[in-house]
């Protein structure tokens, strides 16, 4: 079972906390943040300590609207994106795993919200990573 971390409020995640924390994987986030921070997508990212779950998330944001939300496992990060019904058919035409789209697909509402959680382990994943993040920043 996975277990989340960046759990501690007093300690920010910053670049030394997180090269400690994701190990082998910090050059995978590293390079992520990197891409989605300049051109084509332009992307924000804050950390904030969320006291309902007990942990440092990263709101990742084009302008006022929120992308996604990046959270920190002791096995990958992950990258949560949040939908409505209204996208759901938009998911299923892009062209990215099917692992992805069938987890979408199967996906139990929260609200009104449809959620979309990879589990990042490779670089290879960005690409599909990066087709949502496209996606999201056209949906109303």
């Amino acid at each position: 079972m996975e277990i989340v971390l960046l759990r501690e409020s007093e300690q920010f995640p910053d670049n030394q906390v997180l090269k400690e924390t994701l190990q082998e994987k910090f050059p995978l986030y590293d390079h992520l943040i990197s891409v989605v921070s300049h051109e084509p997508y332009s992307l924000d990212h804050h950390w904030n300590y969320y006291k309902d779950g007990k942990s440092w998330l990263c709101k990742v944001t084009y302008r006022k609207k929120t992308i996604f939300w990046l959270s920190v496992w002791d096995t990958c990060f992950k990258t949560s994106f949040f939908f409505t019904e209204k996208n759901r058919s938009g998911i299923m035409e892009l062209t990215i795993d099917d692992s992805i789209k069938h987890s979408f697909s199967n996906s139990k509402n929260i609200g009104k919200l449809i959620p979309l959680v990879i589990s990042i382990n490779d670089i290879s994943q960005l690409d599909d990573v990066l087709k949502i993040i496209e996606f999201k920043k056209t949906c109303k």
